[in-house]
């Protein structure tokens, strides 16, 4: 089971007691807006959405990793991170990182905070060689923390994302394992 730990933070595997709060975050129409495909209807879907987290957290081929974030000293729920192995190559896994925490916690830097100890364990005992992340340009909170996070702008994409009934524009970032030790 991965555990990492930050100066206010535990990030951690689920387990099957982190049903109640990750459905209330995973069902949220506010925290949620951004990724209305994770975003769940019911109860079921959270529960499927968590079972295959901690499943995945077993498994010797382990392509998920979906972290829990919780403050270290209350325990209280903040939200998800984790990344997807999409790909490996002889210089290491290239992974897809996303994160989404409940919106009373947003500005509070947790998400960045969370992040950069995600990039450390990646990239020092994950075998991780490069890592990607994006989102739609105007959601400028989650963009804030990709640049705090040492993350570096690969490409921005004219409406690009349909969202809301709209095409929207898109921006991406990566870190390489080599410009991280930097």
């Amino acid at each position: 089971m991965v555990q990492l730990y930050t100066e206010r933070l535990i990030i951690r595997d689920h387990v099957l007691d982190d049903l109640t709060e990750h459905h209330e975050l995973l069902s949220d129409e506010k925290s949620m807006r951004y990724l209305p495909e994770i975003k769940t209807k019911n109860l079921n879907e959270s529960k499927a959405n968590l079972l295959k987290s901690i499943e995945e957290a077993g498994s010797k081929d382990r392509k998920l990793y979906f972290f829990r974030i919780e403050n270290k000293n209350t325990k209280e729920y903040i939200g998800e991170i984790g990344y997807t192995a999409t790909k490996e190559t002889p210089f290491g896994k290239i992974v897809d990182m996303g994160y989404f925490i409940k919106e009373k916690h947003w500005g509070k830097g947790y998400t960045t905070e969370a992040l950069k100890r995600v990039i450390e364990y990646a990239f020092e005992d994950d075998n991780v060689y490069r890592i990607s992340t994006g989102c739609i340009k105007e959601n400028k909170g989650s963009e804030k923390v990709m640049i705090k996070s040492g993350m570096i702008k690969e490409a921005e994409y004219k409406e690009y994302q349909l969202h809301e009934n709209k095409l929207k524009d898109r921006v991406e970032y990566i870190l390489l394992k080599h410009e991280w030790k930097k």
